[in-house]
């Protein structure tokens, strides 16, 4: 087995439906152990700065750009979003792996932020809709939201905008309107890369106290980057995420209130068997640490990790993280 060390650039598959998948991949591509990244708000599958962890791992790393984002087309309009998503997963785990039964590799199923609704999805889903879910070895979830349909209290952990929308106020507005004005505001300002740069400034970093400030600029250089070039690749992949369309957007708020197709606390043995890692910043706005603390709750089979700082600083943990995730790992 090959154990080079590679990294392409985006690939989209065809699937049945006339739909595209993109997606990109690193590490050993022959590995039948798995990891499988699902992407957050505003961003794309971006396998440019896998973590050296990862490579040492010798793991095949798979980040797919959600339904919606990118170039990854919309969900069909009369298929729910779960459907789609393990549909999706489904065909690209068959091409990436056209001689498995659906049991011979070893998957390990991430998300942050937004990517963890669909991670869960996954490790929810029946065998008939997910026939990988039987190979899924660990979860791993960044920044996490819990079901809303399920946890009652989800609301009260809320800022007063994240209340409004994607919160209670924009549930109970019939046809998506909240979604749709914040659409219409949100496009006039990421028309261009530096109105990209400074609606992440505003959202992301002017929130942060001078040690986290401190935080990101190591973690930046450690990159081969300062600051101002996270900034600017982070705004990139925002354009990119909304260059075909703003679909990815606008099912957002809807997916979060969704039926998730399992509740966490009534999973079966089997489905509980892979363990669960939560980690949360205890100082995150916008996935709450209480959301975190509702699913360690209610999965049979999850432990809690904490760092400091808000949204964005799990980012500066990720090699402690991925490291005792994959502990297993050799």
């Amino acid at each position: 087995m090959s154990t080079d060390t590679v990294s392409f650039e985006e690939r989209f598959l065809p699937l049945r439906d006339g739909r595209t998948l993109a997606y990109e991949e690193a590490g050993n591509l022959s590995s039948k152990t798995v990891v499988l990244y699902l992407h957050g708000f505003f961003t794309v599958g971006d396998a440019s700065q896998t973590s050296q962890v990862l490579l040492s791992k010798n793991v095949h790393f798979i980040t797919p750009t959600l339904p919606g984002w990118g170039n990854t087309s919309p969900p069909p309009p009369s298929t729910l979003y779960r459907d789609c998503l393990t549909s999706d997963m489904t065909m690209l785990l068959s091409h990436l792996y056209p001689d498995s039964n659906g049991r011979d590799i070893k998957l390990y199923i991430a998300g942050g932020s937004l990517g963890t609704v669909p991670a869960q999805i996954l490790y929810g889903a029946s065998y008939d809709k997910f026939p990988f879910g039987r190979c899924i070895s660990g979860m791993l979830l960044l920044g996490a939201f819990s079901p809303f349909r399920y946890h009652k209290d989800y609301a009260k952990h809320m800022t007063w905008t994240q209340y409004i929308l994607p919160g209670p106020i924009a549930h109970y507005i019939p046809f998506n309107l909240l979604t749709h004005l914040m659409k219409f505001v949100l496009s006039r300002k990421l028309t261009t890369i530096e109105g990209a740069e400074a609606s992440l400034r505003e959202t992301v970093f002017d929130t942060m106290d001078q040690a986290e400030r401190e935080e990101f600029a190591k973690w930046s250089e450690e990159r081969g980057m300062v600051p101002e070039d996270t900034v600017r690749k982070m705004a990139k992949n925002v354009m990119k995420s909304i260059s075909k369309s703003w679909a990815g957007f606008m099912l957002t708020p809807p997916l979060l209130h969704s039926d998730w197709g399992f509740r966490p606390d009534a999973l079966d043995e089997e489905h509980s068997r892979p363990p669960v890692l939560l980690t949360a910043s205890k100082d995150d706005d916008m996935s709450p640490v209480a959301y975190a603390y509702y699913l360690a709750a209610n999965y049979k089979n999850a432990r809690m990790k904490h760092v400091e700082g808000g949204h964005m600083s799990i980012s500066y943990y990720m090699d402690e993280v991925w490291a005792e995730f994959l502990a297993d790992e050799q």
